[in-house]
């Protein structure tokens, strides 16, 4: 059972707007750090920003997918929605593999600008998905 800020658009919306701006200022941040070049920085940048990531957007995005959580609730209360909600687990899986990416090239082989691509990519990824989230399961409640 899920809470009601998960069923509340603007509830929903400003969870995702927030978490969004949190990951959007680390990666300046992570920016500003490979400008002057400083590498013990960047690595402490990136482990934080990866955790932000796991702990704010990636486990948000579990605890929708919960069993009798907000995914299931949509899906019991509009069965015709069940595709969409098939888009929207992918697009949390895209989530995850990213941060896993990172995870793996930072133990494997280190920080290099690739690294920045991928955080990037999750902050595309992510608003597309927060958006089509919003719009289909919230916009006509």
């Amino acid at each position: 059972m899920t809470g009601p800020s998960l069923k509340q658009l603007h509830a929903h919306h400003a969870i995702h707007a927030g978490a969004l701006a949190g990951a959007i200022a680390k990666t300046e941040e992570l920016k500003q750090f490979m400008r002057e070049e400083n590498v013990d920085k960047i690595n402490m940048a990136v482990s934080e920003l990866l955790d932000y990531w796991e702990s704010r957007i990636i486990s948000h995005a579990d605890a929708e997918e919960e069993e009798n959580g907000f995914y299931q609730e949509i899906i019991e209360l509009k069965p015709l929605l069940k595709e969409e909600i098939v888009a929207l687990k992918r697009d949390h899986n895209l989530l995850r593999t990213i941060a896993e990416q990172i995870k793996t090239q930072m133990e494997e082989e280190g920080f290099s600008i690739e690294i920045l691509g991928k955080f990037q990519a999750l902050i595309i990824v992510n608003e597309i998905h927060s958006h089509d989230e919003e719009q289909i399961l919230l916009a006509n409640e």
